[in-house]
């Protein structure tokens, strides 16, 4: 089923937003929670598909357990939800109207009730509801809507399948024809940027270049060095398509590598092979965690990894569930996220090799195919 914004689709979009709050619904009710607020984020797309943008003006949907679902909205932006009133009120408030105050005039039966907030909520606009309920109790949202997020359906399996094609066909033909040597970190970034607005992602969206004594910072900052060679590059990228994220890290060589970086390259590739193979339902986010640490470990390189093998991908780049030690949360079908170890020895190099997973009814389907043998470039 497809899920647009444009009124010629409306009907059968609202039927999914309509199918969401009530799943919402039912988990507020398992969890005792009355009232489920919701302002500008992934949050609020995915339960409304309006990817309205956070400002000083507050757009709130709130989400009653029993009752109609409603949305707080400036009066110059309430036409962008026309197509959405199948779905929400809409109640309009002017520059002049303090909407805490209406959202409060609205939410009835509050006294005593418990509210959830979304993560992303401005503190700002939480103190004047604070403000403005007194005899609430406010609470994060994130028990009840990552129940909700964590377990993808179809449509959410194939969007983001499709964009793992797509940061594939980006990577397979940047590293077809890269010649790196003499060329800057940022001068790289820029083309692969250009070859993900090609694919219709939006190259602003991450793009980590790490080369030489970089390549070992994890989250390097993009910069003016020039590559060189004998220095081992990290790329790791991403952008969105249609909502949904696509994330991917491959690492190369400028030049022929010595054989400790062939070692270490392989250590990482086994360790990202074995993660794959210890998804199944049932298995908890640690033991995919394990299964790769185990592999670096015995390897020898275990002071070397530091960090968690992966976290959740959808509507956001980062989200549950996430594959670290002590996260005992057993993996459904529908669950999708990264499959990232990483050796970075610092001063020298790193290597990381990243792939999205979706846990199936018997193991998993990545959505990388893009090569993953070490490539070496000049």
């Amino acid at each position: 089923m497809a899920i647009a914004d444009s009124a010629g689709t409306a009907k059968a979009d609202n039927d999914v937003y309509v199918q969401r709050m009530e799943r919402a619904k039912a988990e507020m009710a398992r969890q005792d929670v009355e009232f489920l607020f919701v302002t500008p984020s992934s949050d609020l797309t995915y339960l409304l598909g309006y990817p309205a943008h956070a400002s000083e003006r507050l757009t709130l949907l709130c989400v009653p357990r029993d009752g109609e679902p409603f949305i707080v909205v400036p009066t110059l932006e309430a036409s962008r939800l026309e197509s959405r009133r199948d779905v929400v009120d809409i109640h309009r408030w002017d520059e002049t109207d303090s909407p805490t105050r209406l959202v409060a005039q609205l939410v009835e039966g509050a006294a005593g009730a418990t509210i959830v907030v979304s993560d992303q909520t401005w503190a700002a606009f939480l103190l004047r509801l604070q403000q403005e309920l007194p005899d609430t109790r406010f609470a994060p949202a994130t028990g009840v809507i990552r129940e909700l997020r964590m377990i993808k359906d179809a449509h959410e399996i194939q969007m983001l399948r499709e964009a793992g094609a797509k940061a594939d066909t980006v990577w397979e033909e940047f590293v077809s024809g890269a010649c790196l040597s003499g060329r800057t970190e940022r001068d790289v970034a820029e083309e692969i940027n250009a070859r993900l607005q090609a694919q219709d992602l939006p190259g602003a969206g991450f793009n980590i270049v790490g080369s030489g004594p970089n390549s070992a910072s994890p989250h390097h900052m993009t910069s003016e060095r020039v590559i060189q060679q004998g220095d081992a590059v990290v790329f790791d990228f991403g952008g969105l398509w249609h909502h949904y994220w696509c994330d991917i890290t491959r690492t190369l060589h400028v030049g022929e590598p010595g054989n400790d970086f062939r070692q270490v390259y392989d250590t990482v590739l086994a360790a990202n092979t074995a993660a794959k193979e210890a998804v199944r339902p049932g298995a908890s986010c640690a033991d995919i965690d394990r299964a790769a640490r185990d592999v670096i470990e015995a390897a020898g390189y275990g002071e070397y990894f530091i960090h968690r093998v992966g976290h959740g991908l959808g509507m956001d780049s980062h989200e549950e569930p996430y594959m670290v030690a002590g996260n005992e949360l057993p993996l459904q079908p529908g669950m999708v996220f990264s499959d990232e170890p990483g050796i970075y020895v610092p001063g020298e190099h790193g290597v990381r090799i990243e792939d999205i997973l979706v846990c199936t009814d018997d193991g998993y389907e990545s959505f990388n195919h893009a090569r993953r043998d070490l490539v070496v470039v000049e």
